[in-house]
């Protein structure tokens, strides 16, 4: 009776973690679906190489990777250098706890607010006048920049722990110097977790709306420079999924299975390129 009252217990938590697995998974593959299924119908060559004042996306998608590029030649290297101090060099003391703490409140901090500041720092002091605001797509990449910051140098600083003390005792006992053990070994070994990290912050600010739409805000044309407002798929989406015309809604479907691509691809490289190469026996 005893054995048969705990089957009955197996079988009904069992049955609940499906359908708690179901409760998670069904939406997500609906909403997958939903982008798949309504951005298809706004796909074709000319909708992904022309720009938006000739019916496409093909400037939002450059716009896109352009601040993206340039908000990663900011905070990556931020975050990197941040981790390794936090790893390294900041175990204790006044100055790594403020260094830490920043990098905590940073995490937390709404994309709003970050999108603001540059807004305040860039836009405003480039502007002649208050009535002649001058949008360029450098305070995009610092505000999305800013947000990647405590994201890698999390990233970096937890790769960097888990490396063994033997490796830094082996080469303290070979007479090398701190800063060429850091960099040129635990850093090298790290490398695998540092590029995840970097990749899943390029994903993260990939979705980011609000920042852009205070500071590179948005163009119908082809780029011909950073500083200049500049087209991007999440304002583009933002826009046309409010227009109310259907023509205009399909379009942000089919921007937004771009994006979801986007976000996709990165993913799935970070799976493979964390993916144990090799296995224990033969």
């Amino acid at each position: 009776m005893h054995l048969l009252s705990r089957k009955r217990k197996e079988t009904f938590v069992k049955i609940l973690c499906f359908l708690v697995t179901a409760a998670v998974i069904i939406p997500l593959l609906w909403i997958i679906g939903d982008v798949i299924y309504n951005g298809l119908a706004a796909w074709n060559i000319s909708f992904l190489v022309s720009p938006v004042i000739q019916g496409g996306i093909g400037n939002a998608i450059l716009g896109t990777f352009i601040i993206n590029g340039m908000a990663c030649l900011f905070g990556i290297p931020l975050g990197v250098l941040t981790g390794m101090y936090l790893s390294e060099y900041g175990q204790e003391g006044w100055f790594a706890s403020m260094v830490r703490t920043t990098v905590e409140s940073l995490s937390g901090i709404p994309s709003l607010i970050l999108g603001l500041f540059a807004y305040a720092t860039i836009i405003i002091a480039l502007s002649q006048s208050a009535t002649d605001r001058h949008y360029t797509a450098i305070a995009s990449a610092l505000a999305l920049g800013l947000m990647m910051i405590p994201l890698v140098g999390k990233a970096t600083e937890e790769s960097m722990r888990v490396i063994s003390n033997d490796i830094r005792e082996a080469a303290i006992a070979l007479g090398v110097p701190k800063w060429i053990r850091t960099t040129r070994i635990v850093l090298a070994i790290a490398k695998g977790g540092v590029l995840t990290g970097s990749l899943l912050a390029f994903a993260r600010i990939s979705g980011e709306t609000a920042p852009l739409l205070f500071t590179a805000l948005f163009s119908n044309f082809w780029p011909t420079g950073i500083n200049q407002p500049m087209a991007s798929l999440q304002v583009l989406i933002y826009n046309y999924a409010l227009s109310g015309y259907p023509n205009l809604v399909t379009q942000a479907w089919g921007a937004a299975l771009f994006l979801a691509l986007i976000v996709v691809a990165i993913n799935i490289i970070v799976r493979v390129y964390t993916k144990p190469k090799y296995k224990e026996g033969f």
